[in-house]
């Protein structure tokens, strides 16, 4: 679980993004910092149960900055609003499937799969998709994915079928998709519960077939 003061630091810093405000207040953040990493190594440990891939996460290196990139950034806010933890069973998520959990005040969610996968994967994802339908609909339609996160998320679906397919492909609405993940939302008393990593663990072990599927497609 985390601590409401963590929280409330976010809370603070989205009403004063600025380096002075940020400076008086690092050692806060310090501290906010280092809960989160504990956060995410209390996940890591307990989803070895499924996947001892997990026992191998160096928690420190999954939270990322709280620096933002402002160079080619209209908004020139020094700091993100927020902690996420960017994280695959195999180590720090750079790219590929993974999971990916974001920590802000109202906002917070646990999401996995594959954000935006380049468009060479993306065929390849397509691709397995329209040879293996009913496996793929049977990892989505599984009461555990179900139960976190509902259906796929249809963020920067297209609004028309790819060149590859037929308009009445009989999986044309996944198809569309370009990008494979679910979002389970938190909030924020249950982030500041016993249940907080219960509820992740549990989130993190249903998206995994999803994971493997698509890893899966993408070395093809």
């Amino acid at each position: 679980m985390l601590q409401n003061s963590t929280f409330q630091f976010l809370k603070a810093l989205a009403k004063n993004n600025n380096r002075e405000w940020f400076a008086l207040h690092k050692p806060t953040y310090e501290i906010a910092k280092l809960e989160v990493i504990a956060f995410a190594e209390k996940i890591f440990q307990a989803s070895a149960a499924f996947d001892p891939n997990y026992k191998n996460l160096l928690a420190p290196k999954c939270v990322m900055r709280i620096y933002r990139d402002v160079r080619f950034s209209k908004n020139k806010a020094p700091y993100k609003t927020n902690f996420g933890i960017a994280y695959s069973s195999e180590g720090k998520l750079v790219g590929g499937t993974g999971c990916f959990i974001h920590i802000q005040p109202g906002a917070s969610f646990v999401a996995g799969g594959y954000y935006l996968p380049s468009s060479e994967d993306l065929k390849k994802i397509r691709q397995e998709i329209d040879y293996n339908l009913a496996e793929f609909e049977s990892i989505i339609q599984a009461s555990a994915f179900k139960k976190h996160f509902g259906s796929l998320s249809t963020e920067d679906k297209l609004k028309t079928a790819p060149r590859e397919y037929p308009k009445d492909h009989l999986a044309i609405e996944l198809l569309k998709l370009k990008s494979f993940i679910g979002i389970k939302p938190l909030s924020d008393e249950l982030m500041c519960s016993g249940q907080a990593i219960k509820e992740i663990v549990a989130a993190n072990k249903a998206i995994a077939p999803l994971r493997a599927f698509l890893a899966n497609a993408i070395k093809a």
